[in-house]
């Protein structure tokens, strides 16, 4: 998936996530918009590697009354989460859910949603992390927390 020597990069997670996932996963249109492996210069000591994905508005995600269903909003936070994993690793590791918890704050309609997905901890064999998704107005949609088992 990657070359030897090379720097894992936003290009590598977005070939990732058009070849690695599941054909309904692709569906979802996702993009990868930020990709933060290293801290930037000036960052504070709790800063996370993570990444950032929109999921587009489309009306196939939604249910009844125009509200983007939860679901759709789970999936794309563990998948945000798997490609935070990546920044984590530095480079794609096999990797499957073991625990995702879901606190919905407010229905989104209409908009596209960001995951801003950070990994809080990574072991040698799990990963933990955490989501937050939001609506084109900045407000926090939902909060996730997972937990990954990172596979041989």
């Amino acid at each position: 998936m990657q070359q030897q020597g090379t720097e894992f990069g936003i290009d590598d997670a977005r070939r990732v996530l058009a070849e690695v996932f599941a054909p309904w996963v692709q569906d979802l249109d996702l993009s990868v918009e930020d990709f933060d492996i290293a801290p930037p210069p000036g960052a504070t000591a709790d800063w996370q590697p993570g990444a950032i994905l929109r999921m587009p508005f489309s009306e196939r995600l939604c249910r009844n009354g125009g509200t983007v269903c939860g679901q759709a909003l789970m999936a794309f936070a563990d998948t945000a989460m798997v490609i935070a994993n990546l920044a984590a690793n530095r480079g794609y590791r096999p990797m499957t859910t073991v625990d995702q918890t879901t606190h919905f704050m407010r229905a989104v309609t209409a908009s596209d949603v960001l995951a801003e997905a950070r990994v809080v901890r990574l072991g040698r064999t799990m990963s933990f992390g955490r989501v937050t998704l939001s609506g084109a107005d900045n407000k926090p949609v939902a909060m996730v927390s997972s937990a990954f088992a990172m596979l041989p």
